[in-house]
């Protein structure tokens, strides 16, 4: 039977039935989550809030039991004996050129045996990059001490080239430029060899300006492990004139019997700043490496 206008008009809309979790069991749902997501934020950020109220606290405040977490009396006396007490500028100069140059080294050397691997075309290429994720898997405990014997050698214990040259290229760099670059389009950089372009001046000009974001994760994270080093600047480093900013902290601020908590929590907090700031000012183009580099074959 054909229906007219005016009674398909008159038809009542079907009524569709109501699919999904009840409003009740999603707002309890949501709860959960943020709560879940809440103490994950406690977890990574309430040892930094310990370090920076610890900071203003007595040493006979740290003795206490139970501990503190609020001080009693804020003092600003672990600050005064950081500058005083220690060589502090020498010591932030000097892991300041170290972190620098290993940052430095590691964006080009790092981006260019990336790009080798991922668009140049040679014998043995492939073998070449699995070595580079061999070596990821070759703890460095396992290397100290042929690389200390490498560089006693060589003359460089005791001076900034003992402390940087060792690690101005790293295969978790290389591994992380060679995934990005895998995703730059091959067509570009045909179409610049193409217009008389060398292939220097295709990396320089074409490549580094599109691997920003990459260029940015791989500054942060050098910087963050050059910065934070402390194991093999106290192998290298002999004499005071050398010590970067934690192996001062930890020679100094540590007694025979007993350390000085309070110097260390304030220490500890100027050597994290500067990596803060380092991560604040890069955290766009951070976040955008990260999404950007995939694993690609």
């Amino acid at each position: 039977m054909t229906l007219t206008g005016d009674q398909v008009r008159q038809v009542p809309p079907a009524v569709l039935p109501v699919t999904g979790r009840p409003r009740g069991r999603r707002a309890f749902t949501g709860w959960w989550l943020y709560l879940l997501l809440l103490g994950g934020l406690l977890l990574v950020v309430g040892p930094f809030i310990w370090m920076v109220l610890g900071s203003l606290k007595t040493q006979a405040e740290f003795l206490q039991t139970p501990p503190t977490w609020i001080p009693e009396q804020v003092t600003f006396d672990n600050y005064q004996r950081l500058f005083t007490r220690l060589d502090f500028p020498r010591f932030f100069s000097n892991s300041a050129i170290v972190a620098a140059a290993v940052t430095a080294g590691n964006l080009v050397f790092c981006s260019m045996v990336g790009y080798a691997l991922a668009k140049m075309r040679f014998a043995g290429r492939d073998k070449v990059f699995l070595l580079v994720l061999g070596t990821l898997m070759v703890p460095g405990s396992v290397t100290v001490i042929p690389l200390y014997v490498l560089i006693s050698m060589m003359g460089l214990t005791n001076s900034f080239g003992g402390l940087i040259l060792p690690f101005l290229a790293t295969a978790f760099g290389v591994f992380l430029m060679r995934q990005f670059m895998l995703g730059i389009p091959d067509e570009l950089l045909e179409a610049a060899r193409i217009d008389g372009a060398s292939e220097l001046r295709t990396f320089w000009q074409i490549v580094m300006p599109l691997a920003t974001p990459a260029l940015a994760t791989l500054a942060i994270l050098t910087f963050l492990g050059s910065w934070n080093s402390f194991f093999w600047p106290l192998i290298v480093a002999t004499s005071e004139e050398m010590y970067t900013l934690p192996v001062a902290l930890a020679t100094f601020a540590t007694g025979q019997y007993q350390a000085d908590h309070g110097l260390l929590m304030a220490g500890s907090l100027v050597i994290v700043l500067p990596v803060l700031i380092v991560f604040i000012l890069l955290q766009r183009l951070f976040t955008e490496g990260i999404a950007t580099t995939g694993i690609k074959g």
